[in-house]
C-alpha cells in the first residue's frame, strides 16, 4: 500500500461518522452517478440522499436512502432498496440508466433497485434528471421540464409519511400504496405491519398485519376529520383528494413554519406522530395509534405477554427471556422471547413417562385471565387431565386449555395477553408448558390438610354464591318483566331495538352527547325513566360486545352509574346501552352554566368525595382495573339528591376506539389530559387521578380552569421540555393561582366560587385545594391513588402541600416575564 493511502475499512468507517465531505448538489444527471462517500443535498439543506448503514443493522448491508441532514442521530425517511441491500458499496452506484430510469447498480453491474416498474414514456437517459427537494421528495423529471413528474418517492412511501407525501390508491391500476414498517430497528426490509388506504375504496385508512389481518381503522373521512380518530386533524391541514387518476390523503404545514414532523409505521405495529425538538435534539411523540397496544397482532412476539395499562406493555412469560435484549430495550418486542431451560419432552413421551424421574418431567404454569394464542387445535380429550396428557405426549406442544373441549398449541405462542376476563371469547385459563426446573415442586406434608381446608371453604362459598344468585335473579327478573326485556347473563336486560325506539319516541328527546354517542330520555309503560346511549363508531364483534357489556353490567357501586341493559340488534348503528336516569343532569350544568341550582359547598364537597370513591372502586375493586380515561364534569351525573355517579366508564374499551375519541374530547377542555398521554408513556390509573385533580379545581372555582378565550395552555404537553405552545393568551390559569395561594399561605377562600358568597368550611376548602395539587403532579409516581384521595378528603390522612409541577413553573415564569 502506498504511503499515505487510506485502508478501505477505515475509509468506510469515516463515511459512517460523516468525516468525508463532498460538494453539495441536489440533482443527479446522466454521466454523474452517485457513489459511496457522496450525497445529494436538497437546496435548503434539509435532506440528504446517499449510501448508508442503519444503526444497529447487519454488518455489510448498505442501502440508498434519504435522511434529515442536520440532525445528530441519522433518521432515514425513505429507503430505495429495502428488500435487496448491497454488500459492496465501494463499487456500487446510483445513476440514471440508459432507459432514463433511476437505478442502483451493485458491484457486478446488476440492478438492485430501479424506478422502471413505476414509470412510462421515458425516451432515453438524456431526457431525465433526479432532484432531491427540501420536502424530502426525490423526483424524476424530464431535463427540459422540471415541473413534470415521471416518478417520485412520495408516491412510494416506506415506513415514513412526510408532509406532502401521499397515502394513495391508483385508480388505473387499483394499486394501494401506503406505509410498511421496517422488519426490525436496524433492518429496513418490509416488516409485518402496514398502514394504507382501505382497499375497498372507503375514505379511511387501515392497519394490517401480514398484509391481511386488519387491527385498526381510522374511520371514514368526514371532510374535517376521521370518525375513529378526530385528533389526527388537529392542525386542520389534512386533505383528502379524489380525482380521475387517484385517491389519496396528504397533510402539510404552513409555508413559513419550522415544524419538523413525520408519521412512522413503527416496528411495534403503532402509527406514531413525532416532531423534532431542537432544544433537546430529540424526537417527541405526540400521537400513537392504536393506543391499546395489545390490539397489535404479535406485538410482543413469541411467548411475550401483553398487558394494557402496565408500566411495561410487553413482558416475557415466566420461564422465558427476551430473544434480543437490545431490541427489547428499544421498544421492539417483535423478536419475542426464548426459554430459560429447554423442555425434557423425550422423558415425557407416552412410552417412557412411567419409567422416568417425574421430578424431571415438564410441568405446566397456570395462567388465569389470559387471551389464548393464535392457531389452537382441538384434541379429542374428555377432561383437563386427558388434555394435559395429550400435550405432554407431543414434543411440539407448548400449551393447552380445557373448556368443554381440549385445545392444544404447538410451537411458538403468539398474542398472549394478561388481565383478560375469563368469560370473554377466546380467553380463560391457559396452561403453559415449562421445564420442571422453572416451577417449584408440590408441597407433600400438608397435602391432605390443604385439600380438607379447600373443600370446606369451597362448600361455604358455593352456598353463599347460590343464595346470592337466587336473590339477584329474582329481583332482576321482576325488573326485566316490568320493562319488557329479556334477562340475560348476570341479570342485565337485552332489549329489542324497536322497543327502545318506541320508549325514546324514535330518539327525539336528546338529553346529552359525548365522545361515545348521544343520550336520549326514555320512559317505559310503568313510568320507569331511563337514559339510552346510542353508541357511535362501533367496530367490535358481537361476542366481544356482549362480553364487555357483561362486565359493565356486573359493576355495582353507589357512585357509579348503573347499567340496566343493552341492545345488540342488527349492525353497528343499533348498539345501545340503557342506564338509570339522573334527573339533575351532569355536574358541568351546575358548575358552569348555573341555569338550575347553585351547588352549596357541602354538596360540592360530597360530589368530590363521591367521585373519588367511584374511581377508587373502578381502579382497585373491580375484577380488572378499569381506567376511565375521560374524567371531567360532563361525565359526572347527579341523582335526585345531588349524589354523584360517574358515567361513561369502560366505554373507551367497549368501543375499541383506542382512546382516540377520548383524547379529542379531553383536549377540548384544557388540562384534563395527563402528561403521559402526550409523552407516549404507558397509561395507568394515575391518568384518571390527574384528570380528577383538574376537575377538583373547577368544583372549587365554579368555572373552567381556562375560560373560553383565555389560555389554551395544555399543561400535559409540556412533557419533558416544559416549553410547548399555547393557542391563545391569558393572564390567569386557575391551578397556578391555587398553587400560589397555598404556597404563600394566603387566603384560600378568595378562590371560592363567588356564587357561594364565602359560605364554605375553610379547612375543607384548603384540604380540597391541596389534594387537587397532589393529583396534578407531572410525575406519575408523585400522584396519590384514588383510594388515598378518599382518605385525604375524609381527613383520615394528613395532606402536605406538594411542589409546584414543572409545567406550572414554566407558565409562572412566562407570566412574570410578560411572555404570552
Amino acid at each position: 500500500m502506498a504511503a499515505g493511502a487510506l485502508p478501505m475499512a477505515m475509509f468506510l468507517a469515516l463515511l459512517c461518522v460523516g468525516v468525508v465531505r463532498t460538494v453539495e448538489v441536489d440533482t443527479l444527471t446522466v454521466g454523474r452517478p452517485l457513489t459511496v462517500g457522496h450525497t445529494l443535498v436538497s437546496s435548503g439543506r434539509k435532506f440528504a440522499l446517499g449510501f448508508f448503514q442503519p444503526e444497529g443493522g447487519a454488518t455489510g448491508s448498505w442501502y440508498i436512502g434519504i435522511w434529515y441532514l442536520n440532525m445528530v442521530a441519522q433518521t432515514p425517511v425513505w429507503v430505495a432498496n429495502r428488500e435487496r441491500p448491497i454488500s459492496d458499496p465501494a463499487s456500487s452506484r446510483l445513476a440514471v440508466a440508459p432507459d432514463g430510469n433511476l437505478a442502483l447498480f451493485d458491484g457486478s453491474g446488476s440492478i438492485a433497485w430501479s424506478t422502471k416498474a413505476n414509470t412510462s414514456g421515458i425516451a432515453s437517459a438524456t431526457d431525465t434528471v433526479a432532484v432531491l427537494h427540501d420536502s424530502g421528495n426525490l423526483v424524476l423529471s424530464p431535463a427540459s421540464n422540471a415541473s413534470m413528474v415521471l416518478w417520485q418517492s412520495f408516491d412510494h412511501l416506506g415506513d415514513t409519511w412526510l408532509p406532502g407525501g401521499k397515502l394513495r390508491r391508483d385508480k388505473r391500476t387499483s394499486e394501494v400504496q401506503g406505509m410498511v414498517s421496517w422488519r426490525a430497528r436496524g433492518d429496513p426490509a418490509p416488516g409485518m405491519y402496514a398502514l394504507r388506504l382501505d382497499p375497498s375504496g372507503a375514505p379511511q385508512y387501515v392497519m394490517q398485519a401480514n398484509g391481511t389481518r386488519e387491527y385498526w381503522l381510522s374511520g371514514n373521512w368526514t371532510g374535517k376529520s376521521f370518525t375513529g380518530g378526530p385528533e389526527v386533524t388537529a392542525s386542520g391541514l389534512v386533505q383528502f383528494v379524489d380525482n380521475d387518476d387517484e385517491t389519496y390523503f396528504t397533510y402539510s404545514f404552513a409555508a413559513n413554519t419550522t415544524t419538523v414532523y413525520r408519521f412512522v409505521m413503527d416496528v411495534s405495529g403503532q402509527l406514531k406522530g413525532l416532531f423534532w425538538v431542537e432544544a433537546t435534539q430529540a424526537w417527541n411523540l405526540v400521537y400513537a395509534a392504536p393506543k391499546a397496544r395489545c390490539t397489535v397482532p404479535r406485538g410482543c412476539g413469541a411467548f411475550g405477554v401483553c398487558s394494557e395499562g402496565a408500566a411495561t406493555t410487553c413482558d416475557c412469560a415466566r420461564g422465558f427471556r427476551p430473544r434480543s435484549p437490545p431490541n427489547w430495550a428499544s421498544g421492539d418486542h417483535t423478536d419475542g422471547c426464548v426459554r430459560n431451560a429447554q423442555l425434557q419432552c423425550v422423558k415425557n413421551s407416552v412410552g417412557t413417562a412411567a419409567g422416568s424421574n417425574k421430578a424431571e418431567q415438564d410441568k405446566f404454569l397456570r395462567m388465569d385471565g389470559t387471551r389464548f394464542p393464535d392457531d389452537g387445535r382441538v384434541a379429542g380429550a374428555a377432561s383437563t387431565g386427558d388434555c394435559q396428557t395429550a400435550c405432554l405426549g407431543n414434543c411440539t406442544c407448548s400449551a393447552y386449555a380445557y373448556n368443554s373441549s381440549c385445545f392444544l398449541w404447538h410451537g411458538n405462542l403468539q398474542n398472549l395477553q394478561a388481565g383478560v376476563a375469563d368469560d370473554r371469547a377466546g380467553a380463560g385459563r391457559l396452561y403453559l408448558r415449562l421445564a420442571a426446573s422453572e416451577l417449584p415442586g408440590p408441597r407433600r406434608g400438608h397435602k391432605w390438610r390443604d385439600i380438607k381446608i379447600a373443600s370446606g371453604a369451597l362448600a361455604i362459598a358455593l352456598f353463599v354464591v347460590a343464595a346470592s344468585i337466587l336473590l339477584v335473579h329474582t329481583i332482576r327478573k321482576r325488573r326485566a318483566e316490568r320493562v319488557n326485556g329479556i334477562t340475560v347473563g348476570d341479570g342485565y336486560v337485552s332489549y329489542k331495538y324497536s322497543d327502545l325506539q318506541h320508549v325514546t319516541k324514535n330518539f327525539t328527546d336528546k338529553i346529552g352527547a359525548g365522545a361515545f354517542g348521544s343520550v336520549f330520555k326514555g320512559q317505559f309503560s310503568d313510568s320507569t325513566v331511563v337514559a339510552v346511549k346510542k353508541l357511535e363508531g362501533f367496530r367490535q364483534g358481537e361476542k366481544q360486545f356482549r362480553a364487555e357489556v357483561s362486565t359493565l353490567g356486573s359493576i355495582q357501586h353507589v357512585n357509579l352509574i348503573r347499567m340496566l341493559g343493552f341492545c345488540s340488534d342488527g349492525g353497528a348503528d343499533q348498539k345501545l346501552l340503557v342506564y338509570e336516569y339522573m334527573p339533575n343532569g351532569s355536574l358541568d350544568r351546575h358548575l358552569f352554566r348555573k341555569t338550575l341550582y347553585v351547588l352549596s359547598w357541602q354538596a360540592r364537597y360530597q360530589v368530590g368525595l363521591g367521585v373519588a370513591k367511584g374511581l377508587a372502586y373502578l381502579h382497585e375493586r373491580c375484577r380488572d382495573c378499569i381506567i376511565h380515561c375521560d374524567v371531567k364534569p360532563e361525565n359526572i351525573l347527579l341523582d335526585a339528591a345531588f349524589a354523584p355517579k360517574v358515567g361513561d366508564f369502560g366505554l373507551a374499551k367497549l368501543l375499541g376506539r383506542d382512546f382516540s375519541r377520548v383524547l379529542t374530547s379531553m383536549r377540548g377542555t384544557i388540562g384534563y389530559l395527563a402528561p403521559e398521554w402526550i409523552s407516549g408513556e404507558a397509561i395507568t390509573a394515575k391518568a384518571d387521578v390527574f384528570s380528577y385533580g383538574m376537575m377538583l379545581f373547577e368544583i372549587v372555582s365554579g368555572r373552567r380552569n381556562a375560560e373560553q378565550g383565555e389560555s389554551q395552555f395544555v399543561a400535559s404537553s409540556a412533557g419533558s421540555t416544559g416549553t410547548e405552545e399555547q393557542a391563545t393568551t391569558t393572564t390567569t390559569f386557575f391551578p397556578l393561582l391555587v398553587a400560589r395561594r397555598l404556597a404563600e399561605e394566603g387566603e384560600v377562600m378568595a378562590l371560592l366560587d363567588p356564587e357561594l358568597e364565602g359560605d364554605a368550611n375553610t379547612e375543607e376548602m384548603k384540604r380540597v385545594c391541596q389534594v387537587a395539587c397532589c393529583c396534578i403532579q407531572h410525575d406519575v409516581n408523585a400522584r396519590p391513588t384514588m383510594a388515598e384521595v378518599v382518605q385525604m378528603l375524609q381527613g383520615l390522612t394528613d395532606v402536605e402541600m406538594p411542589p409546584l409541577p414543572q409545567y406550572l413553573e414554566v407558565l409562572e415564569g412566562r407570566q412574570r416575564a410578560g411572555v404570552p
